[in-house]
């Protein structure tokens, strides 16, 4: 089993989301190394931290875990989806999209700000300047270190 950072707008689609509706695809990855690594190593039964982005509060949201391994994701064949690409072909997807299912909310969210400051994620790809990745692998000190920001109180 793997961990991972799967990035999401909450007001596109948020930790809530998955809540309500148990299982979802995870559509809509348009960069190619974040594709790459959901293709190659996204494997049925990892963990994912969905992590709430470009929005007031930024962070840590909840827990999923992959219920469906890489398939092609058919929103790049939909003219009228916002992930359409006209250069896709169905014979050879250019996209794919894994599904996810929900496992639980984060006790509370844990911020960007508190992740920055711990010295155990400074090597995590989230916390390093210009890391624009929608999907990112998490090693298991990593995810130990941030679910364990769940019990601490809040502190600014």
């Amino acid at each position: 089993m793997a961990y991972w950072l799967f990035k999401t707008e909450p007001d596109t689609f948020s930790i809530n989301t998955l809540w309500q509706q148990g299982t979802s695809c995870w559509e809509g990855v348009r960069n190619y190394q974040a594709r790459n690594m959901m293709r190659d190593q996204v494997k049925l039964g990892d963990l994912v931290l969905i992590y709430h982005s470009s929005c007031k509060h930024v962070g840590v949201a909840g827990i999923a875990k992959v219920c469906k391994e890489a398939y092609p994701d058919h929103f790049q064949f939909d003219p009228e989806s916002d992930y359409f690409d006209p250069k896709s072909n169905p014979e050879d997807p250019r996209w794919i999209m894994v599904d996810v299912e929900f496992v639980r909310k984060t006790k509370r969210l844990i911020p960007l700000a508190k992740l920055k400051s711990m010295p155990e994620l400074e090597n995590m790809p989230l916390v390093k300047r210009g890391n624009r990745l929608s999907i990112m692998p998490v090693s298991e000190q990593e995810w130990q270190a941030i679910l364990d920001q769940e019990e601490l109180p809040k502190r600014s």
